[in-house]
């Protein structure tokens, strides 16, 4: 690791911000430093990029637009909202956090990264930018970008998918960063990540801190930040049930646990469950998931194929295939299906998974009706 002079340092500070100040984002949770605002937005921007974010969090605000208004929400809102975003533990968490703050904090954030890692879900990082931009602490906020960044400009060759290694970096930046407008320098970070210096196509040859990269001045930028290959997402075989019945859709709320918890989809079944294969005919698809409807549910399927590709859908440790069914059941008591019938007008009203916004895509085109 590359140990930099405080001439070096305060070189580099001053580069960093006066880019920032010229070219950084304009950002809608930017317009201020309230931390609710800034809290928001990094939860939403986990695992999420910037652009698909703003239009989530301008909503978010209208509907939420204090920690009170957060915590008080009805959880089918709540996850309304949230809706396409994934991940949907955070925006639990989010609450959890919201009323923690009400019943602990009388409703005021705490100023220090220590005291905010005491929140629910709120981890080192987002503690770090919200005490920094929120409340001038000279704290890293320590993601994907600052490891990155401070990886290839110090070529810092821990690797970032070992526990200790955010030890490591939040020490060197400690010594880097502006203890004057800390918050700036982590959102300088945080865009300098997002434009010269990406993963895969970095353009470091016009990136405003190029003297300062040592990992691209020795041409070996790509070598960092160095990191374990996670492992491959593990292969899961569904049926999607896309059902009516009369005229209104059957729909099915999955458990409170668990991946996609309380969300919304059409029937969805494991293969495993039916007793089939990928290589079993249509007709033995069907057959085994109207017993399956008859055994679980006490319904009366009619179903049949539809000339459609699977959809896929990966999470962090699964990928989804699922083959698409249409059917049609007749009316009957629900008391063994958990879910509902769902008109079609209060269709959009339900909290949906992506993956179910794909089973629609696709159910769509093979049935434009």
């Amino acid at each position: 690791m590359i140990e930099w002079s405080s001439t070096t340092i305060k070189a580099f500070q001053t580069t960093l911000l006066d880019w920032y100040d010229k070219a950084g984002r304009d950002l809608p949770w930017r317009h201020d430093h309230e931390p609710y605002h800034i809290w928001v937005s990094e939860i939403m921007l986990q695992q999420t990029q910037v652009q698909t974010v703003i239009p989530y969090y301008e909503r978010f605000m209208a509907w939420f637009p204090t920690v009170t208004a957060l915590a008080q929400a009805p959880e089918e809102r709540l996850l309304k909202a949230w809706e396409g975003l994934g991940y949907y533990s955070r925006v639990r968490n989010m609450q959890r956090c919201a009323r923690q703050l009400l019943a602990d904090y009388d409703g005021q954030w705490p100023q220090t990264a220590a005291e905010l890692s005491d929140l629910i879900g709120i981890g080192p990082y987002t503690a770090g930018a919200i005490a920094s931009i929120a409340f001038n602490e000279p704290v890293p906020a320590v993601d994907g970008n600052a490891y990155r960044v401070f990886s290839r400009l110090l070529e810092i060759d821990a690797d970032i998918t070992k526990p200790g290694t955010r030890e490591i970096f939040e020490q060197a930046i400690s010594r880097i960063m502006s203890t004057d407008r800390p918050g700036d320098f982590n959102q300088a970070i945080m865009d300098l990540g997002a434009s010269y210096m990406t993963a895969r196509q970095p353009d470091t040859a016009h990136s405003p801190v190029k003297a300062f990269n040592q990992a691209y001045l020795d041409g070996k930028e790509l070598d960092y930040p160095v990191r374990t290959k996670k492992p491959r997402p593990q292969p899961v075989d569904y049926v999607a049930v896309v059902t009516k019945m009369g005229p209104d859709w059957l729909m099915t709320q999955r458990g409170s646990k668990g991946m996609l918890a309380n969300l919304w989809t059409v029937p969805l079944i494991k293969l495993t469950d039916l007793d089939v294969t990928t290589d079993d005919s249509a007709a033995d698809l069907i057959s085994a998931v109207r017993q399956y409807f008859k055994q679980e549910y006490q319904l009366i399927l009619t179903a049949t194929t539809l000339a459609v590709r699977p959809v896929t859908h990966t999470f962090t440790h699964q990928k989804w295939t699922i083959q698409l069914l249409q059917g049609q059941v007749e009316p009957a008591e629900l008391a063994f299906f958990a879910g509902e019938r769902v008109s079609p007008t209060d269709l959009a009203t339900l909290p949906m998974p992506k993956v179910q916004a794909k089973i629609w895509d696709r159910y769509r085109q093979a049935d434009p009706e």
